[in-house]
């Protein structure tokens, strides 16, 4: 089976209204090339550093525009969506949010949501770092959703750090893993495809993960830059596409019976073995 996909490449900024505008944009575009999945990076809907305008311009799920909107486009045009990663509020008592990743069918159902689980609180050195849990709270629950077309593993950014959850995901029936992102510059340079190669694989996937890019103009605090390169991989680990450094849409034709043929060339996954942590973990 062929599936054909596009991945979305945008620049979000501090205004939801003005993300979906544009990310609505991009999806009609990659409906209109063909595409029957597409999908858009993480925090599509919002890159703010300033969590007090995130609590004044955010909604919970039930009230959100850029959910209700965008399940309203993949009905119109028939299309499976993934929805990166929206910004949403909890009603937690301590006001963190939650990034969480939707799976929209062509009747624009919601199939599957899953919470970002792998928290991106890090020092990088110049200056530059990141503290995630301060303003989203980590989800605790793995996701494999039957799209249709093939079951899909949903994950987020800085999860494809952790090759555990990934396994479980296609241990779980996962033939395409998500992975949506706004991956720094600097290990953008230094991981980005390393990383998406390994965790195809490693698990006979095929990895599909649309980035945010550039210039991210915050309105508040300082302005943060995204790597881009969206890539679509195969289950024996070649980039089929890349979407580079600038907005757009990127498209791919994805031969799902490829998952099998790599798995029975390396079928790592019946290998796996339960085995003792080394002494004193």
């Amino acid at each position: 089976m062929i599936l054909n996909a596009a991945l979305v490449q945008m620049t979000s900024g501090h205004d939801p209204a003005e993300n979906l505008t544009r990310v609505e944009g991009f999806i009609r575009q990659a409906a209109a090339g063909g595409a029957q999945f597409v999908l858009t990076p993480e925090t599509t809907n919002i890159i703010s550093a300033s969590r007090k305008q995130q609590a004044e311009v955010l909604h919970t799920e039930a009230g959100d525009p850029t959910l209700v909107r965008l399940r309203a486009v993949a009905a119109e045009l028939g299309i499976s969506l993934l929805i990166g990663s929206l910004g949403l509020k909890t009603g937690d008592a301590d006001g963190r949010f939650a990034n969480r990743s939707f799976l929209v069918g062509p009747d624009g159902g919601i199939i599957a949501r899953y919470d970002k689980i792998h928290m991106f609180d890090v020092d990088l050195g110049n200056g530059e770092s990141y503290r995630e849990s301060a303003a989203y709270r980590p989800g605790d629950r793995a996701v494999v959703a039957d799209a249709g077309f093939a079951n899909v593993g949903l994950t987020i950014c800085y999860d494809m750090r952790f090759p555990a959850l990934y396994r479980s995901l296609a241990t779980a029936g996962a033939k395409i893993l998500t992975a949506p992102a706004a991956f720094t510059v600097p290990t953008g340079r230094a991981h980005w495809h390393a990383l998406l190669r390994a965790r195809a694989i490693e698990n006979g996937c095929f990895v599909l993960a649309p980035a945010q890019c550039g210039t991210h103009a915050d309105g508040a605090e300082r302005a943060r830059q995204t790597y881009g390169h969206s890539l679509a991989i195969s289950p024996w680990g070649e980039v089929l596409a890349d979407g580079g450094a600038e907005e757009g849409v990127t498209f791919v034709a994805l031969d799902l019976n490829d998952v099998e043929t790599a798995r029975a060339k390396i079928p790592s996954l019946k290998h796996s073995r339960v085995f003792a942590p080394p002494e004193g973990s």
